[in-house]
């Protein structure tokens, strides 16, 4: 693949480590499923509410729109690996303020406050911020 699709590509896939295992192997499965970088940001830019609506329509051929349903599974996954990017995201940020409200309040405290145990205060607190983590959701940016 020509450097400039790659980074067309890596750019679509920020939600995913370039770096990571298999980072490729889902850009090839996209590529072989007649899938553009710009088709996926599309379909991330609106949290895949295109894929949804028409899943839901009960329309024969629903899928022809997107490419068939090889095509649709791969974006759905997409959406998925997005949103779990997000929820591990938040779920970042929380520990951090778990971990300072530590700072000032028993754990028992904040345990009420969040209505959860002790224990798992701790658990939350200990979890910490693991970038890299997308600045900005792709739907603010487009």
């Amino acid at each position: 693949m020509n450097p400039s699709l790659h980074a067309e590509w890596t750019r679509a896939l920020e939600h995913r480590s370039p770096d990571a295992p298999g980072f490729d192997e889902v850009i090839e499965r996209l590529v072989a499923s007649d899938i553009a970088p710009s088709q996926l940001q599309e379909v991330l830019a609106d949290g895949g509410d295109a894929l949804y609506a028409a899943a839901a329509s009960g329309e024969p051929n629903w899928t022809d729109a997107f490419g068939g349903p090889l095509a649709v599974a791969l974006l759905a996954a997409e959406v998925s690996a997005l949103a779990a990017h997000l929820n591990s995201r938040a779920s970042g940020v929380r520990s951090v303020a778990v971990d300072q409200l530590l700072d000032e309040y028993s754990a028992v405290t904040v345990a009420v406050e969040l209505g959860v145990s002790r224990q798992k205060v701790y658990e939350i607190a200990r979890g910490g911020l693991k970038p890299p983590y997308l600045d900005t959701v792709p739907w603010r940016k487009s």
